[in-house]
């Protein structure tokens, strides 16, 4: 084996590690939203990124990369969010080609209510996965990251 191969299989083997991680941690955040808030991960992410704009709005092409889904994705999720009456879109002002994904009252409300949850299980994920060898390292990877300002 030359030392390629081992550069590989030790970047294979953390991302199976990070992508294991990553798992445990948005079955915990999907079951406690969906039990206490009927919202799924993807639909908190995105009332989340969205809430931390100045304006409380994305382009639906900034909101797609902000929540890490495809075009086509982010689209439906939307309409399921704005039927819900959480989310509303409108052309953008100076380019009428843009749409604005924003969020309403509602919405902000819905975050604010499934924010101590989200929080409260991410914080217990992250406490049973430093419990186990294999993941104790990238959780204290994660704990070391600066603070990013809470809005």
């Amino acid at each position: 084996m030359s030392i390629d191969d081992t550069d590989a299989a030790a970047r294979a083997q953390g991302w199976r590690t990070l992508a294991a991680l990553h798992a445990r941690i948005e079955d915990a955040l999907e079951r406690a939203l969906q039990r206490e808030h009927d919202l799924s991960v993807s639909e908190y992410t995105v009332l989340d990124a969205l809430s931390r704009q100045d304006g409380f709005h994305l382009r639906m092409n900034q909101l797609s990369r902000a929540v890490v889904l495809s075009q086509s994705a982010t689209t439906r999720l939307v309409t399921r969010l704005e039927r819900r009456g959480l989310l509303q879109r409108y052309l953008c002002p100076d380019d009428r080609r843009g749409i604005y994904t924003e969020v309403t009252a509602g919405g902000r409300d819905a975050l604010e209510r499934a924010r101590a949850t989200h929080d409260g299980s991410l914080a217990k994920a992250l406490r049973q996965a430093e419990e186990l060898p294999e993941l104790a390292p990238l959780v204290g990877a994660l704990a070391a990251l600066p603070r990013p300002d809470r809005r």
